[in-house]
């Protein structure tokens, strides 16, 4: 029996029984889309969270101050405070792998400007810091200057989040004065719209000023909270933190024995380790799903089974005109295979329609994979054969004169 002879009586087969057929494929339809969009989700999630840490400067490298081991005891981490300017003097000088250093210095507070008001962060940093570092550009404007820093003066750049809540009817905050701390700031410049970052964070909710106006007029304090420095490129980011450990334990004077009194986060560590993150839960989320797929295959071989029940005497009638065994394994196995394959391609269609709506109704960042189409596909036709064999064996094997006499 030809290829084509064996496609015409399957179809014939589930024809007969239209209804039965859907709802055997049912299983499969549900598994199919439920990979698909589950994959979706965990890959669009992935992808949103490279892009946003991304945007944050790919080869950003950030150090932060950190508990060291003093008398055998162990201090916390938010009340060490071991960065300062020589630090940073440090890098600039020796951090061959270094494009740029920016110190910075961070205090929480109300901003106001007329009625309105908005609590909020201003951050101190240097004039590489937007340019180089986090590549973050101005809508309105000009940057601070050197000579800013080094006078301290009393100028800032606003984040979209604190020009949209001060200034409520729509003027330009350029050439005005708003007051942080009680002290009058002039709005030089507006920072572009950056938006949430992958910790959910609002990044426009932010001012920046000359880390020397922040340090010494509003904390009064000689350390920094944290110091952000820029890799040549993404390919040195390894070598470059490396490099930075053992400048600042030099700078510090620590002794080989000596833990680091500072910690070194790169984004590449940030990317790999959420993206593992979210890896894993696309995995997760894939085998949930993939267990409908058992489901249906289960349905299939149950169906099956009544199928062969059912044609007991077309099967006998079949062997007694000349069919072989193999000839019959092959008629009910095409039709398990095409029960799959036609509720691979429903499946398929409804995992890609509810990826989409995901994305419209939700917000959920998703991307489709073309692996995880091939990959159901495969699944499919696997369960078919897999779950239609035992059935289609039994079938073959039937004595024609039993099959006849079956009612």
């Amino acid at each position: 029996m030809n290829f084509i002879s064996l496609i015409k009586i399957a179809f014939k087969a589930l024809l007969r029984n239209k209804l039965r057929a859907f709802l055997t494929m049912l299983g499969i339809i549900i598994g199919v889309a439920s990979v698909i969009a589950m994959v979706a989700i965990g890959q669009g999630s992935k992808q949103s969270i490279q892009t946003q840490l991304g945007g944050m400067g790919s080869n950003m490298i950030i150090i932060r101050p950190n508990s060291n081991v003093t008398g055998g005891v162990r201090l916390d981490a938010t009340t060490v405070q071991t960065l300062v300017l020589p630090d940073v003097v440090a890098l600039q000088k020796k951090g061959t792998y270094l494009s740029a250093v920016s110190p910075s210095s961070t205090a929480k507070g109300q901003v106001i400007y007329g009625n309105n008001n908005w609590s909020t962060t201003i951050q101190g940093v240097n004039t590489l810091y937007l340019d180089t570092i986090r590549q973050w550009a101005l809508s309105a404007g000009n940057e601070f200057t050197d000579k800013d820093i080094a006078t301290e003066s009393k100028v800032c750049l606003l984040g979209q989040t604190v020009v949209t809540n001060l200034f409520t009817n729509g003027e330009s905050p350029v050439g005005k004065y708003v007051r942080f701390a009680k002290i009058p700031f002039l709005v030089i410049g507006v920072l572009s719209a950056k938006g949430a970052n992958a910790f959910g964070q609002d990044q426009d909710d932010v001012i920046l000023s000359p880390y020397t106006t922040v340090q010494k007029r509003i904390l009064s304090t000689i350390y920094f909270q944290n110091i952000y420095a820029s890799a040549r490129d993404e390919g040195s980011t390894v070598a470059a933190s490396t490099q930075i450990s053992q400048i600042l334990r030099e700078s510090h004077r620590l002794k080989p024995s000596d833990d680091d009194d500072f910690a070194v986060r790169t984004m590449e560590e940030l990317i790999k380790t959420f993206s593992s993150t979210s890896q894993l839960l696309t995995i997760l989320l894939a085998v949930i799903a993939g267990i409908s797929l058992v489901v249906g295959g289960i349905g299939i071989m149950n169906i099956m089974y009544v199928s062969v029940t059912e044609r007991t005497r077309e099967i006998g009638l079949r062997m007694a005109i000349g069919a072989r065994g193999v000839d019959i394994l092959l008629q009910f196995l095409t039709e398990a295979i095409m029960i799959s394959i036609t509720g691979a391609v429903i499946g398929v269609i409804l995992g890609i329609t509810a990826s989409k709506l995901v994305t419209v109704f939700l917000s959920w960042p998703t991307l489709i994979t073309e692996s995880s189409i091939i990959l159901s596909f495969m699944v499919c036709v696997i369960t078919g054969v897999f779950f239609g064999y035992y059935p289609a064996q039994k079938a073959s094997r039937l004595d024609p004169i039993d099959a006849l006499r079956y009612e």
